[in-house]
Order: structure tokens, then sequence, then C-alpha cells
């Protein structure tokens, strides 16, 4: 998005090819993971269920991981006119934990379709509905949709162009991508139950990276993921450098636990942070005694330079500014998050 993103979606127009009507609403389960969302959980569960009656029958769970602010309330509050939202509590606070919990405690034998909601987000009008018929459709495993990142403040609109552009996110599909196909990975929005049950769900031993470990899972069982670009969401970006670069830097251990479970080649774009952070850190180490490997960290400046002057002037606004010290932040907090991982004795 290049306003004020992001802001509420337009609404879906998929097609749903191959299918000749929607998926029956009561075969849908919706699961929500939340912790002091209480400044967004209303509006994402009135984005949910906006103009969309049918949505009446489809059950909603949240699984709270021990918000300490007003999140359960405003939930329970919603929940005594709308019978189709529930209340969960999840000790192990994880998201994966959360959504684990759901399946395995609120799930009926009527549900067929899961489509996981992130309660810091704006979705449009129909996206649940969208999800499950678009997953029908292409007789998917999984649905992957895209990302539209932002924020009202100058920081998130300008640290989601720099996130969102190849030197932040290596030109992942799903962040403000527009082309649907089908991926080895995406943002996680719906999966068959069934499917989701046989690969064993979520792995809550990791850290984060559990949507990318998953989706490995379901390909190594003959599993498909679709990601379809005309199903987008709004993503609100954190508030702050700081909470963005503990964010990557969790990403970044998430990402080494994979790739030390299932013993992964990481690919090439995941390799960059890494060999930054090192080529940085022994240049500037190097500097007193050999003043000319100042050159690496200095190329390093130049590109993030470049790219934070070319984010600037194609968002016609200041506020790319913002891509300098973020993709700065990003890059060494997941390589330093994925270093410190790899190379750790924890287990996958």
């Amino acid at each position: 998005m290049n306003s004020s993103a992001p802001q509420k979606p337009e609404t879906s127009n998929t097609l749903h090819e191959g299918s000749n009507s929607a998926p029956d609403p009561h075969s849908i389960l919706v699961a929500i993971p939340t912790f002091n969302e209480e400044a967004h959980i209303k509006d994402t569960l009135h984005d949910l269920m906006a103009n969309h009656p049918e949505m009446a029958a489809v059950k909603i769970v949240i699984a709270d991981g021990g918000s300490t602010d007003r999140t359960c309330l405003i939930v329970e509050e919603l929940a005594k006119t709308h019978p189709n939202l529930h209340l969960l509590h999840n000790p192990e606070r994880r998201q994966a934990a959360a959504i684990n919990l759901i399946v395995e405690q609120a799930a009926e034998e009527r549900h067929k379709i899961m489509v996981r909601i992130d309660a810091h987000a704006r979705y449009p009008a129909g996206y649940v509905l969208d999800v499950a018929a678009a997953l029908e459709a292409r007789q998917a495993d999984g649905l992957a949709t895209v990302m539209d990142s932002g924020g009202p403040s100058c920081f998130q609109r300008g640290s989601a162009w720099a996130i969102d552009s190849k030197l932040g996110s290596g030109g992942s599909a799903h962040r403000g991508g527009t082309k649907s196909h089908w991926v080895d990975h995406g943002h996680h929005a719906g999966f068959k139950l069934q499917t989701f049950r046989d690969v064993g769900g979520y792995d809550t031993r990791l850290i984060a990276n559990e949507d990318a470990e998953l989706d490995h899972r379901i390909g190594l069982a003959g599993g498909r993921i679709w990601l379809d670009a005309s199903i987008r969401l709004g993503y609100v970006m954190r508030l702050h450098l700081r909470g963005l670069a503990v964010q990557y830097w969790r990403y970044g251990e998430g990402r080494a636990q994979t790739v030390k479970k299932h013993r992964l080649r990481p690919r090439l774009r995941q390799m960059f942070p890494p060999l930054a952070v090192i080529a940085n850190g022994l240049s500037i180490l190097l500097s007193p005694f050999f003043v000319y490997t100042l050159a690496i960290p200095a190329l390093y400046l130049a590109i993030l330079l470049g790219s934070t002057v070319q984010i600037t002037l194609r968002n016609r606004s200041l506020c790319g500014l913002w891509a300098f010290p973020t993709l700065m932040a990003v890059h060494h907090a997941w390589g330093a998050g994925f270093l410190r991982e790899l190379f750790s004795r924890r287990k996958p």
C-alpha cells in the first residue's frame, strides 16, 4: 500500500474456479490467536462479520495467551451478541500453540476447513468465505493470501515499503505480490482441517517460522499450497524500530530451527542477512589493522542508501527515509538471530 495503509482492504472478488457453490459456512472454523490486542481485536472481528450474515454460522474461536489488557473482556462482551464467538485460554502463549489448541478443543465433526486470522491485521468483507471457497476450488491443502503492510504512522508506512522490497523480504510472493500460483510457502490463511491434523499441526517448539515449517511438512506429505493474490489483507506494522528488530530476531531464530530440524539448505535471499552480520562485523573488528576492510560495510551502507532513495522517490513520501534504518535493523536482527540459533546446542 502506498497510502496510510493498512486501511480496510477492498472486498475480494475471487473467482472460485471449479466450484459451483460456496462452501457451507457451518463447515468453517476460524482460529484467532491473541495477546494484548485490545487496540485491534474489535475491528478485526467486525471486518470478518461485516455485511455477510452467513458468517453467523461460522464458528470463530479466539485463543488468548494471557493478555494483560482488555482483549478478553472485549471478546466476552462481543460474544453476548454473537454466539458464534468463543474464547479459549492458551497457557503456552505462543501463536502456534493457540491454533493447535483451537483445533484440538473447538473443532467439531462438521468442520472441514480452518481459516487462520491474525488479530493484528485488517480484513476485507467476505475474507473468510473467499479463503474457504478458493481452497476448495483449487483442491489445495493450504491457501496463502497476500499481505499489504502499512499503518497510520510515518514509520509504519516507511518500514512497510522497506520490508516489501526485494532487499527487505527477498521478493516473497505473499508480501505485496500480484500473481496467484502454487508456492512452497506463503502467509497462512486456510487449511483443509484433515491435512492440518494429518501432518501434526504446528510445531510448538519453534520460536517462530512455524508457518514455513508446517508448509514444508505439508509438501513432504504430498500436499500443495495455493497463493491467491486476489485475496488480500492489511497487515499493521510494528510501531517502533525496536519492536520490529525484536520481531525479526525471532524470525531468524525460527528459520534456523527449521533449517536444523529438516537439514535444509537456506535459500540465497535467506543467507544475505547472516552474511551481512558476519561480513560487517569482521570488517569493523579488523579495520584497526586493515583499514581497507571498511570498504565492505561502506558498500553495504551504499546499497541501503540507494534502496532508500528509490523507495522514497517511488512512494513520493519522505516516510520512505525510514527504509534505511529499517533495512539495517531487520538484516542484522534476523541474521544475528539465525546465527545464534544455528550454532546453539538446542535441539530442533
